[in-house]
């Protein structure tokens, strides 16, 4: 993942500001407890200053500060806030406790919180309780029943510029189980704050397109991880509330949120095959990014990546070329050539002339970018396991198996070490080496790797998940080419129907899918079966990649195979 930049940070922030400032709003005359988290001193107190003049003169702010020798929320409230109509307390003094070697405050203060829900139930009014992301990190275990029944979660991701000295003591951080750090907010919350924010101030008000913005983005990557409940619900809603944020954001002129949300959504019309509908959009969001920017800006070349992206998926390669280029050297200029995003930038050019078969110029990039990341991260990271699978599956693609089989199995031991046994990365290097052996006619090696990768995704993401159907695919390729086309065949009509139900009828998995099945019947002779399959595949591949995209060409090689045997 890339660093993100100080635009983007700032951008962030200015969405979180956006989003507290119209909870608290909404949640004026009742008890709401939000969780702002900010680890810069002068950050923190810009924000609340910032807050204070705006919610004034309608709301009166109170400034609360804990007692470190009584950390008691409910009793500094009692004591410090005047209680009265349209009044919110911010309440500091959290990020001093439990520094010092036999320090107990901070036990004190997460005892308090786990046992304070009926003693503020008098208090009706926001409270936000500003927290490190040190003492946040632990609230989830030490105060449970608190963090079960807060109202939102709002994190402010630290400004360069507004970092100082980092405190004197950090303790080792504490997974908090089933909680994502990354993800700022969750459905819930967003959901419940934007239905007060309509209700207060109407759908197409300029206050409720930061919610709509994070609740597109939210459920979009719900749905491109596989994470979604309800899929076919999720997905028009993703579409639905970033389409409402772009209109908002282009009637009042949100320059710098606009890009955000415009990138999105042509994300997720790209992971749904929707080129054409995602084209003008990337299009749209590298010239505002330029205008904004300059041309000379690190968002500009993550724009030029995410165009090339989109045209190497439809096989555009020679358009995708200088975009690619483009950005890497955008990267190099500006952020010196020893950096993370100059390795992806590497990974992603040679990744493109590996798929037009340009191997000798795809090597010395995937080599220079393991090299990069192995100096910038060290020996062991999960981007120089990406590298290495990278720089193997090169080798793979040239026949080149005794150089590319050390390296699978490097990737594979180190992201087993990093990320445990039953990580999607460990699915992945095994698929890779299951791959490999396969090709080399081990099928007793492959099967039992492509069988622990498929158990390792079904228990991680569900029985039903885009990756669950590719390693069902290459579990049945491995059967049809030892002949066993009876145990191939459930498994490959079981990808198809999972590809159609997740992914929608006209996706380019849901062609390869098809293909796969009818490559199957056309082995086995069954070609009255094999023979609407292809036309039906070959249909999708046009319409959704191209008539020229290799994958395109593919099926209507094996198509016309077909119809060669059928016409003898």
């Amino acid at each position: 993942m890339n660093p993100l930049s100080t635009a983007s940070i700032t951008q962030n922030n200015e969405e979180t500001y956006a989003s507290l400032l119209v909870s608290i709003e909404a949640g004026i005359g009742m008890l709401q407890i939000f969780i702002a988290v900010c680890d810069a001193d002068i950050q923190r107190e810009q924000l609340i200053a910032k807050y204070t003049r705006e919610l004034a003169p309608n709301i009166q702010t109170y400034r609360v500060t804990l007692n470190p020798q009584e950390p008691s929320l409910r009793l500094a409230i009692l004591q410090q806030v005047s209680l009265g109509e349209n009044i919110v307390a911010m309440v500091t003094g959290t990020e001093t406790l439990g520094l010092g070697k036999n320090d107990d405050s901070l036990d004190k203060f997460f005892g308090y919180l786990q046992w304070t829900r009926e003693g503020l139930r008098e208090l009706k009014m926001p409270i936000v309780l500003w927290l490190s992301f040190r003492i946040f990190r632990q609230l989830a275990k030490k105060a449970p029943d608190f963090y079960s029944w807060r109202n939102g979660i709002f994190q402010f991701e630290s400004e360069p510029s507004l970092v100082t000295n980092k405190q004197p003591f950090i303790e080792e951080i504490e997974s908090i189980e089933d909680q994502e750090l990354s993800s700022i907010f969750d459905v819930e919350q967003l959901e419940s704050s934007l239905e007060k924010a309509i209700n207060q101030w109407g759908e197409n008000s300029s206050k409720v397109e930061t919610l709509y913005s994070q609740l597109g983005a939210l459920y979009a990557n719900h749905v491109q991880s596989g994470k979604a409940t309800d899929r076919d619900n999720e997905l028009i809603l993703a579409e639905e509330y970033l389409k409402k944020a772009i209109a908002l954001q282009t009637q009042f002129k949100r320059e710098n949120s606009l890009p955000v949300s415009l990138t999105n959504l042509a994300g997720l019309y790209s992971f749904q095959g929707r080129y054409k509908e995602a084209e003008p959009l990337y299009q749209q969001v590298l010239s505002m990014t330029q205008k904004l920017l300059g041309i000379e800006h690190p968002d500009v070349a993550t724009s030029l990546n995410n165009l090339a992206g989109l045209y190497e998926s439809q096989g555009r390669y020679e358009a995708a070329e200088p975009l690619y280029q483009q950005a890497l050297s955008l990267y190099q200029k500006l952020l010196g050539s020893e950096h993370p995003s100059v390795a992806t930038s590497l990974n992603n050019l040679a990744y493109l002339y590996q798929s037009q078969g340009r191997y000798k110029e795809a090597e010395p990039l995937y080599q220079q970018a393991l090299s990069l990341y192995q100096k910038l991260l060290g020996s062991e990271h999960p981007d120089v396991a990406t590298s290495l699978n990278n720089l193997a599956r090169l080798y793979y693609f040239q026949g080149r198996y005794e150089e590319a089989e050390p390296l699978y199995q490097q990737a594979l031991s180190m992201t087993q070490k990093l990320l445990g046994s039953e990580h999607p990365s460990v699915a992945s290097s095994l698929n890779n080496l299951a791959g490999l052996y396969e090709s080399q006619g081990r099928y007793k090696e492959a099967e039992p790797l492509y069988q622990q990768a498929l158990s390792i995704k079904q228990k991680l993401l569900g029985s039903e998940h885009p990756s669950v159907a590719t390693s069902l695919n290459n579990l049945a390729y491995l059967y049809e080419s030892q002949g066993r086309y009876e145990a191939a065949e459930p498994l490959y009509q079981q990808a198809l129907s999972m590809t159609q139900k997740l992914l929608g009828s006209e996706h380019p998995s849901v062609a390869t899918s098809l293909n796969n099945l009818a490559g199957l019947y056309y082995f086995q002779g069954r070609y009255e079966a094999a023979e609407p399959l292809y036309q039906q595949a070959l249909s999708i591949a046009e319409r959704t990649l191209g008539e020229n995209h290799p994958n395109t060409n593919t099926i209507r090689n094996n198509y016309t195979k077909l119809r060669q045997q059928n016409a003898q």
